[in-house]
């Protein structure tokens, strides 16, 4: 890489996680609260209203099946949540930094296990020996509970780690740049009397 694309580089995730912070965790929210939607009505199909496994397949993946038997496809948005995790977390500090970092920790073995998956499903080889692509966890759980677990104890740290950020110290906004926290109560200037 050159000096020229490293500072690109380094401009455009300063920007990222300075000027363009709250947009870009409010468009990643989104996305994920979404993801994690799609599990939880998964969920619900199978275990509210009897469907059989393979018909349980969100909302989405109802119109489009493709969106929930594709290994390229989990393990692609494993990995831009990964990515984003990573190019994000500059812009939190102190106790939303821990538990940004958290999330970022649990979505690299999610990562990992998406990995195993894809690996399987493009070289035949099965973890198990079974009939389909496994990940290691999922020879204690089943596939759907633990998606739906896994991507749960993702989201959650990442929600914490938004409202600790949305009330960050005037000296953690300091620290990262970021503007997108609420001023806090009592650092407030006090009214002028007259």
């Amino acid at each position: 890489m050159t000096a020229v694309e490293s500072a690109r580089r380094t401009k455009w995730l300063t920007a990222l996680n300075e000027k363009y912070h709250h947009l870009a965790l409010a468009l990643f929210m989104f996305v994920v609260l979404a993801h994690w939607s799609e599990h939880i009505v998964q969920a619900v199909q199978i275990y509210a209203f009897g469907w059989k496994i393979p018909d349980a397949r969100g909302v989405l993946g109802i119109p489009f099946p493709w969106l929930v038997t594709s290994e390229w496809m989990h393990y692609g948005y494993a990995l831009i949540m990964l990515i984003a995790l990573w190019a994000l977390r500059r812009g939190f500090a102190g106790r939303s930094r821990q538990w940004w970092n958290l999330a970022f920790g649990i979505q690299f073995w999610h990562h990992i296990e998406h990995l195993l998956l894809l690996l399987q499903a493009q070289t035949g080889w099965r973890l198990d020996g079974g009939p389909v692509p496994t990940s290691i966890i999922q020879l204690f759980i089943p596939r759907v509970e633990l998606h739906l677990f896994y991507n749960t104890i993702v989201t959650i740290p990442m929600i914490v780690a938004m409202i600790l950020h949305r009330r960050a110290s005037a000296a953690e906004r300091a620290r990262t740049g970021c503007h997108c926290g609420l001023p806090r109560e009592r650092e407030r200037t006090p009214a002028a009397t007259g």
